[in-house]
């Protein structure tokens, strides 16, 4: 039998930039809270040593550690993913910009590092593409016959299990600098933005709508981390795993603008969020997105309930003031 043949990743020709988001790390005051709210949202959690490594189930790829140091939740560092062939490239960039630092020391030390604008610590390293190449699928929906309940009993309800990570969105007192620093260094392009309020950016090599967003505001921090999950009825189906769960905050069911996805957010122990993402808007590698400056009405959300008062709030930044 003949070997199957290699998968290539898409790549758009001629462009150098960052072709995923790779994997992300925060600090929390404690892992066991951590373990069990992550567990509760279906990723595949697993403990080494000091930290926490969050997976999605049958998914090879580790997306985020997480580190208890008796603190307020902080956002560590962000990694980001390159071709081999970009390495020297992305070498020259930094040391032109100026922002090169030391590996952080939660981190494994491989790859390249700077900071960006916000101070955040960025690695940029050799990876395998997780970003997809295509639009992802809907899990397929069960054959049902007609004359029968196509629901399933709530008591034999499956465990919802998220595909993989789809991006992040960070606080941000400069948007339109992060997007600069996105553009000129890291090779992101913008997909959409309000004003100075909010922005979406993409890999140039094909991804999500967004891999990374920047909302306004008075200091940098998480404001939530979007897992991707397979049909609209698995995004309500987690929303209300996790109230049984007494995870009760959040914002959901809705439909978002920006991205096009079905969402629902659970709020998680230190006031950020995971979100059940469905269908987001997908821009392929060979695609010129049309993006456009959207006014504040028309770049939050289609349907959904009301927003939470708190729901923009920056804890981080509570936290450090």
């Amino acid at each position: 039998m003949a070997a199957p043949r290699q998968q290539t990743a898409s790549r758009r020709p001629g462009v150098t930039g960052v072709h995923s988001l790779n994997r992300f790390a925060i600090t929390v005051p404690d892992v066991a809270e951590a373990e069990r709210f992550y567990s509760e949202f279906g990723l595949d959690v697993r403990r080494e040593r000091d930290r926490l490594d969050l997976y999605t189930h049958g998914h090879p790829h580790c997306w985020s550690s997480i580190y208890a140091n008796g603190a307020a939740k902080k956002l560590q560092y962000v990694s980001f993913g390159i071709f081999a062939e970009d390495l020297d490239a992305f070498s020259a960039r930094i040391r032109k910009s100026g922002a090169g630092c030391d590996p952080h020391p939660l981190s494994d030390g491989a790859g390249l590092w700077l900071r960006d604008p916000d101070g955040i610590a960025t690695q940029i390293v050799v990876a395998p593409k997780v970003a997809l190449d295509a639009k992802a699928e809907p899990t397929p929906a069960a054959a049902v016959a007609p004359g029968k309940g196509a629901a399933p009993a709530r008591s034999a309800v499956a465990r919802v299990r998220p595909r993989r990570l789809s991006h992040i969105l960070r606080f941000s007192p400069d948007v339109p600098r992060m997007v600069r620093f996105c553009t000129e260094v890291l090779g992101l392009r913008v997909s959409d933005w309000s004003q100075d309020m909010i922005a979406f950016m993409h890999g140039a090599h094909g991804s999500d709508h967004h891999i990374v967003a920047f909302a306004k505001s008075e200091a940098p921090g998480l404001h939530h981390v979007s897992w991707d999950v397979g049909s609209i009825d698995e995004v309500g189906l987690g929303a209300e795993r996790m109230r049984g769960a007494g995870y009760t905050k959040g914002w959901g069911l809705g439909r978002h603008v920006l991205g096009s996805n079905y969402f629902h957010y659970v709020q998680d122990p230190w006031g950020s969020f995971c979100e059940y993402s469905y269908n987001i808007d997908f821009v392929p590698a060979d695609l010129e997105w049309p993006a456009a400056d959207h006014p504040p009405e028309d770049s939050f959300y289609v349907w959904g309930p009301a927003v939470p008062e708190d729901f923009v709030t920056n804890y981080e930044a509570r936290a450090a003031g």
